[in-house]
């Protein structure tokens, strides 16, 4: 039997605050993930809408129990409730709701905001209207660390992927014969993600040693052992599938067909299930500028114009804007045609049916199952934007083929970083209320329930598959061109970070961290305007608006619940009179 019976319902409306945490924070966090190889077209939204169930429900389940302390215990101090205990339950809830209530709403807006920062704010909101002491000063776990990692993390992010990239600009890239180099780096390049990958997960497992305990030795052969293992397989079955594709321009190869490995080097390999068309490589750099009726006028008025003699065109090529403006306005007319939105796919084809007709209720169904990963997320229709992507330089389409593989294993990777680090967010305030309830003692240290962990982490990949997209089309090709090779030094750079900071117990900001890699491998450009500085201060507002927001919110709640006036007896003897 639990401690305090009577606040059932406000464990009930935790856990439905709890649930809209989660789901929030799944729509809002789990996109930076997989924006990046959204935009490098190395993946499609429904691809990424079933991993993203997988690998969060992994990073939550497996890895996601150690941080958790971090946000319940440190952010507000318990001694403030130990007298009545029973407040902290109040106190929590309120906070879960003003995280909840953010999170969805900056959602909407297409904020992409800090799931860490959100909760934190709601804290220490919460906290303030509970008169708790808040932890400022330097510590574990305190604000001021937790702060201090929004500026740090994007920072190191940064570097990380900035040398990331700068590795393969300038020893792949822009070398003579890119792709012949290309073919002999992919192999390290894939290892070597999986080798780190395979360390985090190591020490990051319930109840695995810390890393002093496990050992230089230990460690080294984790990382030695993955690294020599993914290496061979690369060579065995990789290679033989890239030679396949790329250089026998085999446009039949899939990604199924990688196990085939020696086997594809013969003539006529016994492929199953062959693809189909004629397309062996995807152009990733095909301009996402969507052309629209006023380009289009832009496009028939230039063409009345008279051809601009010789001498013009040497004087257009050598002015740089002008000679960008041209690449810029040639792309615009490339544009592609814009993919219908669910409404026109699903509703649009039976709108004419009475409301009860079986055809009409399946389109419904399916809007309501699908609309959230069948979404346009790439193309748009900003001249500006195309003007920014324009001046990054394009390489060729076959070297960033391979690594749409490294790019794809990356942004599992940080995905499974986000559940390992940001299920406390949502978890830390619902455990702190629940431990209370149950026991009824204020518990510095507590196991979380493995039942609200799977629950978390399938709430997560569920928060994506339907409102990821809002997330998706800020966080994708609007900062800057983004490109496989691009996206693979992102995702990882970024990565790396995050469980880095997951193995400190620091709860540390997955936007930002992204943000940051995102922009150290724009300014590799080495061209400060291929960054959309715009769409930066965009994103950079919502940052600022979520800690007062979320605050606000949950000090509000917890002031206008705890200072709630009641009936007495005789109050209530005159209610009943």
């Amino acid at each position: 039997m639990p401690a305090f019976p009577q606040y059932d319902w406000i464990i009930a409306l935790i856990t439905i605050a709890f649930a809209c945490s989660s789901f929030g924070n799944g729509a809002n966090d789990v996109a930076n993930s997989y924006a990046t190889s959204v935009a490098a077209q190395s993946l499609t939204m429904p691809q990424v809408g079933f991993l993203s169930m997988i690998t969060e429900f992994t990073g939550a389940v497996a890895l996601g129990s150690r941080v958790t302390g971090t946000i319940k215990n440190n952010i507000i101090s318990a001694t403030r409730f130990e007298n009545d205990p029973a407040v902290l339950i109040l106190v929590m809830a309120c906070a879960e709701f003003g995280s909840a209530f953010w999170l969805l709403t900056a959602t909407v807006l297409g904020f992409p905001v800090s799931t860490t920062q959100t909760v934190v704010g709601a804290l220490v909101g919460a906290g303030i209207a509970a008169r708790a002491q808040v932890s400022w000063s330097w510590a574990d776990g305190s604000v001021s660390q937790v702060a201090a990692s929004w500026f740090i993390a994007p920072l190191i992010a940064a570097a990380f992927a900035a040398i990331l990239f700068g590795s393969l600009k300038f020893c792949i890239l822009e070398r003579k014969d890119p792709f012949e180099k290309a073919m002999k780096a992919i192999p390290f390049y894939l290892a070597f993600t999986a080798s780190v990958l395979a360390l985090f997960i190591t020490i990051e497992a319930p109840n695995a040693p810390s890393l002093e305990e496990l050992g230089a030795g230990t460690a080294i052969g984790i990382v030695l052992g993955v690294f020599f293992g993914v290496l061979a397989f690369s060579y065995i079955f990789f290679i033989p599938y890239f030679k396949r594709r790329l250089i026998m321009k085999d446009s039949r190869i899939r990604p199924w067909h990688i196990f085939l490995g020696p086997l594809l080097l013969r003539e006529n390999p016994p492929l199953y299930f062959p693809g189909k068309g004629d397309e062996f490589v995807t152009d990733y750099y095909t301009n996402a500028h969507e052309s629209t009726e006023s380009d289009q006028a832009v496009v028939d008025t230039e063409k009345q114009q008279p051809p601009a003699d010789a001498s013009d065109k040497d004087a257009a090529a050598k002015g740089d804007s002008s000679a960008l403006e041209a690449q810029t306005q040639a792309v615009v007319q490339r544009g592609p045609k814009r993919k219908p939105e669910p409404e026109e796919r699903f509703l649009a084809p039976t709108a004419h049916l009475p409301f009860y007709n079986p055809k009409r209720l399946k389109s419904f169904a399916l809007y309501a199952l699908l609309q959230g990963v069948t979404r346009d997320c790439v193309t748009h229709s900003s001249t500006q934007l195309a003007d920014v992507h324009a001046r990054a330089k394009r390489y060729d389409n076959r070297v960033e083929h391979l690594w749409t593989y490294a790019q794809v294993a990356s942004a599992m990777m940080m995905s499974i970083a986000h559940g390992s680090n940001d299920v406390a967010n949502a978890v830390g305030p619902w455990v702190a209320a629940y431990q209370t309830w149950r026991t009824g003692r204020i518990e510095s240290d507590s196991d979380t329930p493995i039942w609200i962990l799977i629950a978390a982490g399938f709430l997560l990949g569920a928060g994506f598959w339907f409102m990821g997209y809002h997330i998706i089309r800020s966080m994708g090709n609007k900062l800057t061109q983004v490109s496989p090779t691009r996206g693979f030094a992102m995702e990882l750079g970024a990565a790396i970070t995050v469980l880095l900071a997951s193995r400190l117990g620091l709860p540390i900001s997955t936007t930002q961290t992204l943000t940051g890699a995102v922009i150290g491998v724009s300014l590799m450009n080495l061209d400060f305007q291929a960054t959309n500085w715009r769409q930066l201060g965009f994103i950079f507002s919502g940052w600022v608006l979520t800690l007062p927001c979320a605050g606000l919110m949950a000090g509000l709640l917890t002031a206008m619940a705890l200072n709630t006036p009641q009936f007495g007896n005789d109050a209530a003897q005159f209610g009943s009179a």
